[in-house]
This record gives C-alpha cells, structure tokens and sequence, in this order.
C-alpha cells in the first residue's frame, strides 16, 4: 500500500504540474489555431519575475511571510498581461490568416527573441525562492511525507481546469468562442469581433503560463533554459490528449503523470522514455488525439 500511495500521489502531483503548464497552449490552440511554440518563454517570464520579486520580499522586508503566495500570483498576471498585449498588439495580430506553419516558425523565432531577452533582463545566474515552498510544511499520507505545496498544486490546477472548462461550455463568452472556433467567417457575419476575442485568447493563454511558472518557482531552480524544457512536456500532453481540449489536457496530463509516476517507482531506467512512448501509442491509434476532433479542411 505504501508503494500504491506514493505512485498515486506522485502521479497526481507531476499531472497537476503538468496541465498547469499546458492549460494555456491548448486555449491559444483552441481559439486561435496557433501551435504557440513560445509558451514555454511565458513560464519563463512568470517564474522568473516570482522569484525576483519574491526573493526581493524575503530578503528586504519582515513582513507576513503568507503574503509571498499573493505576490507569487500577482507577479504572474502582471506579466502574464504584460507580455501578452505587447505580442499580440505588436506581432501576432498582423499574421493572423497566414498559414499554420508559418505562424509555427513564427512562435519559435519569437521563442529564441524570448529566452535571449529572459537572460539580458535576469542574467544567468540560478534564481531560489524555496520560501513558499517551506511555509506550508509537510503532510504525512499512508506512512509517506509529501510537501503541502505540492499538494496545494493539485488544488489549484483543478480549479484551473474546472474554471476553463465552465467559461467554455457555460458562459456567453464561451459560446462566442466556440462559433469562433467552428467557423470564423460565420462569426464575423454574425457581429462577433473576432480580434478582439483572439486578442483576449491569447492574454489568457500567456497569463496561464506565466501563472504556472510562477508557481513552479518555489520549488525548482529557476535558470536558462527552463522554458524550452517544458514546452516539449506541454507539446506531449496536449498531443495526447488532442489539441485545443481542455479535457484532453486534464485527461492527458492525467495518463502522462501516472505513466511517468509507475515508471519512476517501478522502473526507473525507462522513465525518460515512458512520456514519448505513451504519445506514441495514443497517436498509433488516434493521430488527432483522445479528444480531438478530426477537421474538414477547406477547398
């Protein structure tokens, strides 16, 4: 039993984690139809202004130690907004209508601008910010310790993910996107503005992945290079679970974490493996994914 605790809780924490980062590539996707190769410069961005603002608290300032969580969001939809405008306004909403791989070359040379950009601002130096991370303490589970923060993800990422999915399949606006997904022309004959839906997509979807870096930052090294690391784990979710799903996402992130938790536990010498194999097998028996749909392409 203990083994069977310790592989599920692993396996929730690492999913958690894992749609956390992946949540706002597949709205961007969903909406807009752009493979936002940068995404992983968003987690970036947002971990990096986390733990920079909240070392900065810690270390000049004695104040109540749990404000540090409000910084750590706060940090994270400040640049999340900030970021998102500046491209949006600036570079994407002139390149809407052009064809998908080039705006796949696009995001990636904006993902090279991003990281170069990252090290000049922040230079490249390792930044820790462990505090948050230490103030919850720990928990024991089956005879096992697991840190609460941890813990406090898996909360936190299924809000995001319940909140999405209502917004989606609940709300007017949600309504309005999905005519905007299905068909574009029909949507703006109907009155829909659809740049100004497209633009508050992607300030969403930026503002998701800064917020996911900013949580990560109390409990990783932040330093060069993180971004192009997760980008690929986001790229494997959401191909799993099929793209611009937010429930292929969860369900993604969900059968990734386990794999990759039974792996860890039971055989650790294929865990680099067992996430690109478990994509493998999804896609050998449904290319467009678990829950993605097969698209008519116009003539």
């Amino acid at each position: 039993m203990t083994t069977f605790y310790a592989i599920f809780i692993d396996g929730m924490i690492y999913a958690s984690w894992l749609f956390l980062v992946a949540a706002g590539l597949t709205v961007i996707y969903g909406v807009m139809r752009i493979l936002n190769m940068a995404h992983g410069s968003f987690y970036a961005i947002g971990a990096y202004c986390a733990a920079s603002m909240v070392g900065w608290y810690f270390s000049d300032f004695d104040g109540n130690p749990y404000l540090s969580y409000l910084l750590l969001i706060g940090c994270a939809l400040v640049a999340g907004l900030v970021v998102g405008v500046v491209i949006e306004q600036g570079l994407l909403r002139f390149m809407y209508k052009r064809n998908e791989l080039l705006m796949i070359i696009i995001t990636y040379a904006l993902l090279l601008i991003l990281e170069d950009t990252t090290k000049l601002a922040f230079g490249v130096d390792p930044y820790f910010t462990y505090q948050p991370y230490a103030l919850l303490g720990r928990s024991d589970i089956g005879g096992l310790a697991f840190a609460n923060y941890d813990l406090l993800l898996v909360a936190v990422s299924a809000i995001i993910g319940l909140g999405c999915w209502l917004v989606l399949n609940r709300t007017h606006v949600g309504k309005v996107l999905r005519a905007v997904i299905h068909d574009r022309e029909i949507a703006v004959a109907m009155g829909v503005n659809v740049r100004l839906m497209f633009a508050g997509t992607f300030i969403v979807g930026t503002t998701l992945g800064a917020l996911a870096g900013a949580l990560t930052a109390p409990s990783i090294s932040v330093s060069p290079g993180i971004g192009v690391e997760v980008i690929v784990l986001a790229f494997a979710v959401v191909v799993v679970g099929g793209l611009g799903s937010i429930e292929g996402a969860i369900v993604g992130a969900l059968l990734v974490g386990m794999t990759r938790s039974l792996a860890v536990h039971l055989a650790p010498q294929i865990e680099l493996f067992v996430i690109y194999g478990v994509m493998s097998l999804v896609l050998a028996v449904r290319p467009q994914g678990l829950f993605g749909r097969t698209l008519a392409r116009k003539i």
